[in-house]
């Protein structure tokens, strides 16, 4: 057999076919700056999925859902773990608090939420959060208050110096804590001393961690499993329907939001195949959630932002307070930019354009198509915050539909401004809008294909 046989397959010109088998993951991402409703098109689809999964992020995520009139708040747990049907999966590239997880299914638990442990699985990859991180994302926010006078509004979840722990070499994951527990003790030790090193004020109970850490572990031990082996297996297995939910937003993401206003994860879709341990080849559909308005929490540049009585009353009529923080949104016009951007790295299927209803009362509703800088206009999205400061943003003008849409449950049931509304945003952005959301139901949710 001659040596170049091996590599050439002459019936496909050269290259090896690809494996096109599988099931296919869905993906559920926020398009702007977080806070778009991703939990409620989660919870549309986790009905029908058999694994849910998150893959980025931590308890600095806020998702609300509302089922038979009950109001769960889910942090750091999948979503879909409400689904009694469903595997929810935590992935490698979440980075979790373990007493944080606990008592968020405490909490839920009291609202109705039952059996979760015998649905969770836990990858044993995933990186740990402990109290210190947490200490310490407050006293470097403190810090860099003094340094520069800014923060950078961080939950103080611990999130970010547990992906710098991840970063750098030092942390431990779930699968050091289940292993010889007097090494995972040593480690902790000197990740602690590391920090105390740094910030000279921080005081760990080194005994009382362990000790409690050491009681986590027995309780999560049967719900961790190896994430590659079983997501592998679940796309390979039999035919299932398998969602992640993405957590914070493309704008928040490490490498394309508007840094370092960001979060410390990638939110946008490759975070899913680094934080799940899954190939692009089998992700199906991409759904982008997006607000039919712009909010941000904390600061950082907002170019549409309305600092006058259109953004209050954006942010009572939409409610516009943090899940995690309690933070007041700042509020403004839907930007097309973001959209566009946010669509060329996550090539979205569609979107979901949800809180439609708050827009009713308008009587005139702009909408951000384009950025100029220095009279010109820009097909990018700049990446430097204070170019971003400086942009003008071009507004087009569309009527108001001044009626309430919040019974609406099909397209026809739409005023016809507000059907011209989402087709603007459809032919501006080159995204189909599947679904409208007009209300917190379930059933608030219009299909529009």
């Amino acid at each position: 057999m001659s040596h170049k046989s091996c590599y050439t397959n002459p019936g496909t010109g050269g290259k090896r076919p690809r494996n096109d088998k599988g099931n296919k993951v869905t993906v559920v991402l926020g398009a702007q700056w977080g806070d778009e409703g991703k939990g409620k098109v989660v919870d549309l689809l986790a009905t029908e999925s058999d694994i849910i999964c998150r893959c980025q992020g931590g308890n600095n995520a806020g998702h609300t859902v509302v089922v038979d009139g009950k109001e769960y708040d889910f942090h750091l747990l999948p979503s879909g773990i409400i689904n009694s049907k469903a595997v929810s999966v935590i992935g490698n590239g979440v980075v979790i608090h373990l007493p944080g997880l606990l008592e968020e299914a405490e909490k839920n638990e009291k609202k109705g939420l039952k059996d979760w442990e015998k649905r969770l699985i836990i990858s044993d990859r995933a990186h740990i959060v402990f109290d210190f991180h947490q200490a310490v994302d407050g006293l470097q926010e403190v810090q860099r208050q003094a340094q520069d006078g800014i923060n950078i509004g961080t939950t103080k979840k611990g999130i970010g110096p547990t992906y710098s722990s991840k970063a750098s070499r030092t942390g431990l994951r779930i699968c050091d804590l289940l292993d010889d527990f007097k090494d995972f003790s040593t480690r902790f030790k000197n990740l602690a001393q590391q920090y105390q090193a740094m910030f000279p004020t921080l005081v760990v109970d080194v005994d009382g961690q362990l000790n409690k850490l050491k009681e986590y572990a027995e309780r999560i031990r049967p719900m961790v499993r190896d994430g590659v082996y079983f997501m592998y297996d679940a796309i390979n297995g039999p035919p299932k329907k398998i969602l992640v939910e993405g957590a914070n937003a493309a704008l928040l993401d490490i490498d394309f939001g508007t840094y370092p206003f960001v979060t410390s994860s990638n939110c946008t879709v490759g975070g899913v195949c680094t934080g799940l341990g899954i190939p692009p080849l089998n992700i199906g559909d991409v759904y982008g959630v997006v607000k039919a308005y712009t909010t941000r929490v904390g600061i950082g540049a907002f170019p549409t932002e309305q600092l006058n009585e259109v953004g209050e009353l954006l942010q009572t009529r939409g409610h516009e307070v943090g899940v995690t923080t309690g933070r007041k949104r700042r509020c403004g016009w839907l930007d097309l930019v973001i959209l566009r951007y946010a669509n060329m790295i996550n090539g979205f299927t569609a979107f979901a354009l949800t809180k439609l209803d708050i827009l009713d009362v308008m009587d005139e509703i702009k909408v951000g198509v384009s950025y100029k800088l220095k009279g010109k206009k820009i097909p990018y999205f700049p990446a430097n915050m204070d170019v971003l400061q400086k942009v003008e943003v071009e507004y087009e003008k569309l009527p108001g539909w001044k009626s309430d849409t919040s019974a609406c449950r099909k397209w026809e049931d739409l005023p016809g401004k507000a059907q011209n509304y989402i087709r603007f945003v459809e032919n501006h952005v080159g995204v189909p809008i599947k679904w409208v959301g007009v209300g917190k139901a379930r059933e608030s949710m219009i299909q529009t294909f």
